[in-house]
């Protein structure tokens, strides 16, 4: 049993004000970009910042670099001037020449001496480089559309008629008439945006979670995990949450935070790997609760099930080489879709514009269900490719098949595959019956024990 106090969840400051350290790792965090690449193409790196709606900063990194490697120059130089002066004082010794053995030792010691505020200042320069490439967003994929916000997304396609239902009640007023969906009950040990279910919807979320595992293990070819809930800072800076948007997570009192997607745990299984061309690409799901604080999101979807701090979701990663990546990117989204597919919701696939999607993408097709309770299409799974964001800050890397010698960084995918509370939502909203009851998709019935719908207990 975990101690109460460890799952404090709200987001701790330590002593010395920071919102978050990186003190388990020996190695110091990663930057998210190649600053080689920044120095050789600084037009095309601002283009690509200016595309997210962010005033360049290239200029700013580069004349920091400059000062970085005016000191690295230095100490190089130092290093040289005393591996040859150690050199001459044996030379000095043997030949008996006191004089030049202590002036030689004396330089020796003093060289010592400037190092460490020689390496001072570099380490200065380089730690502002990488907190300014640490908050820099992934720069887009060419081919995503431009634009400020959702209003910029494109829809790709749309699959099946949006449901028309009489009198068409929202998830939440069903389930609580069926008896089984209490956000009172969740409110008075846990606050707001809880909810328990009981009864025939706690099996039907088991069921739909049990559907969408055996789904993308057995027809596409995810391996399942049961990973860790609880995760260090470097977890959360690899995959990009740190320190961007550390208060959109729930932090421990002590060094662990509670993921907010297994996207962090299942992505983190290659950190710091070096992996071999011939296996790739790995794919890695799991079923876990996640935990979100929705520290933005006051106001909004207050009610049911759709914004919660605790949900459960069913996560696809992806590890792939990078002329792999954009397949996968497809592949995956077809996966999440599939889900949808087979239990026969409407759902539209859309590609979010520049200014819509998330930190660590470089392109993101989302996937919105319909639900005739809101008459809205609502987001159900997010699948993006993050391109080798992820894995220069995890430094994820594999070594090519045809030269051994060469090492590139991964590129990294995430989807949602799916939301397992929101594909819930659907299925009361799509299934629900006039006298109240929510019949159970064919494709769940077996793991309903047959049932053939949820009714109000008698």
């Amino acid at each position: 049993m975990i101690a109460g106090p460890l799952l404090k969840m709200r987001v701790e400051r330590d002593v010395r004000g920071a919102l978050w350290t990186v003190s388990a790792n020996p190695a110091k965090p990663r930057p998210m970009f190649d600053i080689k690449f920044i120095r050789e193409n600084p037009d095309a790196f601002d283009a690509g910042l200016a595309r997210r709606g962010l005033n360049p900063r290239a200029g700013e990194i580069l004349a920091l670099d400059e000062d970085a490697r005016k000191f690295t120059h230095a100490l190089n130089d130092m290093q040289e001037r005393r591996n040859a002066s150690s050199k001459l004082i044996g030379q000095a010794k043997a030949k008996g020449d006191e004089v030049e053995f202590n002036r030689l030792r004396e330089e020796v010691e003093r060289i010592k001496e400037q190092m460490p505020a020689a390496e001072a200042e570099q380490r200065k320069f380089q730690d502002k480089i990488r907190d300014i490439l640490s908050s820099i967003p992934n720069i887009p994929a060419d081919d995503v559309p431009e634009g400020e916000d959702e209003t910029a997304n494109e829809v790709i396609r749309t699959v099946g008629e949006p449901k028309r239902v009489n009198d068409a009640k929202e998830h939440f007023d069903l389930g609580e008439a069926l008896g089984q969906m209490d956000f009172e009950a969740a409110a008075r040990m846990s606050g707001a945006r809880f909810v328990l279910l009981k009864g025939q919807l706690a099996r039907l979320e088991r069921a739909l979670a049990s559907f969408m595992l055996d789904l993308h293990t057995g027809e596409f070819g995810y391996t399942e995990c049961a990973p860790p809930l609880l995760v260090r800072d470097e977890a959360l800076y690899g995959t990009g949450q740190l320190p961007k948007f550390a208060e959109d997570l729930f932090k421990t009192t002590g060094d662990h935070w509670l993921i907010p997607t297994a996207e962090v745990s299942l992505t983190n299984i290659v950190n710091g790997d070096i992996l071999d061309a011939a296996d790739l690409p790995l794919r890695f799901t799991a079923w876990t609760p996640c935990f979100r604080s929705e520290a933005g999101s006051a106001g909004r979807d207050t009610r049911g099930m759709i914004r919660l701090h605790q949900f459960s979701k069913v996560e696809l990663v992806s590890i792939t080489a990078p002329d792999q990546s954009n397949a996968e990117h497809e592949r995956m989204t077809g996966a999440a879709e599939e889900v949808l597919r087979r239990l026969e919701l409407s759902f539209r696939t859309m590609v979010l514009s520049t200014g819509d999607m998330g930190f660590g993408a470089r392109k993101t097709y989302d996937i919105e269900v319909w639900l005739p309770g809101q008459n809205a299409y609502r987001e159900i799974s997010s699948c993006s490719n993050c391109g080798d964001f992820q894995a220069r800050r995890m430094n994820a890397r594999f070594r090519a098949s045809d030269d051994r010698k060469k090492i590139n960084f991964a590129h990294t995918l995430n989807g949602s595959g799916l939301a397992v509370g929101r594909t819930l939502v659907a299925v009361l909203e799509n299934y629900q019956q006039p006298d109240g009851s929510v019949a159970i998709p064919d494709v769940l019935k077996p793991y309903m024990g047959g049932a053939e719908k949820i009714e109000a207990a008698k």
